[in-house]
């Protein structure tokens, strides 16, 4: 990698990977941590290291000190040393294709060792096919796994993708404004990570789930176009992709529609995967969410793949199972996948699937195989002969049903398609499938429970076309809300927002929020609403999810410098922790652990 001469300081002159052939007999200081090293009996090699890659150092007696050769034969591995020797061509023989370096080494004359390491408690250098430490002790010593060469690519990879967001939403006319840290609780779907005043006994900040209500504040100041690289905070419960703090990239401008507030976030993903090596264009479709719903099962659908849900429900026949047909009285349908190629699917392979439909809380799943002489499998009886004489299916084809509510229909057959499309010889229409969910409902209403809530935050607009709704039915209201979907992932979500303070007391009273109680939790934004607020809207993107999608990295954890576990703890300085009596006396508050 070719850096900066800039990068150059008065202990080092190069970086270790960025020497080539071209620095042949040039003297060079080097910094950098021993990786490995080989001790043949006279000659010493060590693989040096910095964060721009390894080169090979090599002490002989004929061009090193004999101070230099005995602090070499005694280095440990993560040492910090300086070196200060001269660039040559390694003999053909020597050469290393896999290292960028592999063309040269540094002949070696001087050596200090500035920072002495014990023996580290994970390994950093790792032989081919030597696994890494399990991820949790990889955690409590983060320092030793940050070292690694992958992790430091995905953190140098973040950094570059920041600044490509910053340079096209500047670009656009964007003001970066940084929002509190210490703020007021307000509901964002998750719990609140609350602060408590010392100078204002029995009173909590909270820290913000995102800077929501800020931005719309800095549109009715008239600012009219806002972005931040926010921090947020979420006390969720344990969800292996997640993490109680995160980053995301959050816009949000004055006088727009939808359409506006799209194009800005398109401008940025293009230019993001651009950074990244990838070309992709825009505009992205729009789907919306009934039809995600109804062809996928779930508002984050896969595009790279064609195999989608039918409703099969209106092919039913007499001849049909009692329970699908009773089912089917109860209001429920019946939904199935054809998958291409599946006929052939192992007893294993089906259990799998039947598996995840259980998981979803469905009766079960319905299998048949179209064969070149007709139908086979356990759904046969169950479907009927009327049915699958209707069913377009091609021989070699499996058909995977269930039965039942939208509710449990919709997350079984997800699974089972997100299951079904890794086949080998499923078709892949495209590497990268963007595109956007719109016309989300306002509210949602839990099936167990009956209570209403909103489905993304309370300050979205109801679609202007739905705005009747609001008093008369507000559970078939559309909202003005929009995700952004990359390859089954959602990269984030936004919305117009409610301007009318009178609207948003409707909105709030649907939610069980009284008056009273409104003016409590929200009059700063009601009453700044009701000084002259533009329309305006927004949209958040996952930072760290694009991250981990574009460094192809399997985890949060390895594009984020310290993260933390499933269970929100912070494993290398052992967070959270209990603090002494003394100290919660000075915050008014006792412990009940």
């Amino acid at each position: 990698m070719n850096e900066p001469v800039s990068l150059a300081t008065t202990m080092r002159t190069h970086l270790c990977g960025e020497l080539r052939e071209s620095h042949v007999g040039t003297r060079v200081r080097l910094g950098g941590w021993v990786h490995r090293r080989r001790n043949l009996g006279g000659l010493v090699f060590v693989d040096l290291r910095d964060r721009f890659g390894l080169v090979q150092v090599s002490f002989n007696p004929a061009s090193a000190t004999g101070e230099a050769m005995q602090v070499a034969e005694q280095l440990t591995s993560e040492a910090v040393v300086l070196i200060e020797g001269c660039v040559v061509a390694r003999p053909p023989e020597g050469r290393n294709a896999e290292l960028a370096t592999g063309a040269i080494e540094v002949l070696a004359e001087t050596v200090k060792v500035v920072g002495p390491a014990t023996t580290p408690a994970i390994p950093v250098a790792r032989g081919k096919g030597e696994k890494l430490a399990a991820e949790e002790l990889r955690l409590k010593h983060r320092i030793l796994d940050l070292r690694r060469s992958e992790l430091q690519a995905n953190l140098v990879m973040r950094h570059r993708l920041l600044q490509r967001a910053r340079k096209a939403l500047s670009d656009e006319g964007f003001l970066e404004v940084e929002t509190p840290i210490l703020t007021k609780p307000t509901p964002e779907g998750a719990r609140d990570y609350l602060v408590p005043s010392r100078v204002h006994p029995g009173e909590f900040y909270a820290l913000p789930q995102s800077p929501q209500i800020y931005k719309q504040l800095l549109m009715v100041a008239g600012f009219d176009r806002y972005f931040q690289i926010a921090r947020c905070f979420r006390d969720e419960d344990l969800r292996a992709d997640r993490q109680p703090e995160f980053t995301q990239i959050d816009i949000e401008a004055s006088f727009v529609a939808p359409d506006d507030v799209q194009r800005f976030v398109e401008r940025v993903l293009v230019e993001l995967w651009g950074e990244a090596g990838h070309d992709i264009s825009a505009p992205f479709p729009r789907l919306a969410w009934r039809d995600a719903m109804e062809r996928f099962g779930v508002d984050k659908p896969d595009l790279r793949f064609g195999v989608e849900i039918a409703d099969v429900s209106q092919a039913v026949g007499e001849d049909a199972a009692p329970f699908i047909r009773e089912a089917l009285g109860a209001g429920g349908r019946l939904r199935a996948l054809s998958v291409p190629g599946a006929a052939e699917a192992s007893r294993k392979e089906i259990d799998g699937y039947a598996a995840i439909v259980k998981e979803a809380k469905a009766g079960g799943l319905i299998w048949a195989r179209r064969t070149g002489s007709g139908w086979e499998g356990q759904g046969v009886r169950a479907l009927g002969n009327e049915l699958l004489g209707r069913l377009v299916a091609k021989p070699g084809e499996l058909v995977l049903a269930v039965v039942g509510p939208d509710h449990v229909t919709s997350p079984a057959l997800h699974g089972v398609r997100s299951l079904a499309v890794r086949r080998p010889g499923i078709v892949r229409l495209t590497d990268h499938a963007f595109c956007w969910i719109v016309d989300f409902p306002l509210f949602e209403t839990d099936p167990v429970t009956g209570i209403r809530a909103f489905a993304h935050h309370p300050f979205t607009s109801p679609h202007p076309d739905d705005r009747d709704r609001l008093t008369t039915d507000p559970d078939r209201c559309r909202a003005l809300h929009y995700d952004a979907v990359y390859n089954g992932n959602e990269l984030g979500s936004g919305s117009i927002r409610i301007t009318d303070p009178a609207m948003q007391a409707v909105v709030f009273e649907l939610l069980g929020i009284e008056a009273q109680d409104q003016q409590r939790r929200f009059g700063f934004l009601l009453d700044a609403l009701a000084s002259g607020a533009p329309p305006h809207g927004g949209f958040a993107l996952g930072f760290d999810r694009i991250v981990m999608l574009l460094a192809q990295a399997p985890s949060l954890r390895d594009v984020i410098a310290f993260p933390k576990t499933t269970a929100a703890r912070a494993l290398f300085e052992g967070a959270p922790t209990p603090v002494s009596a003394a100290d919660l006396e000075a915050l008014h508050l006792r412990s009940l652990a």
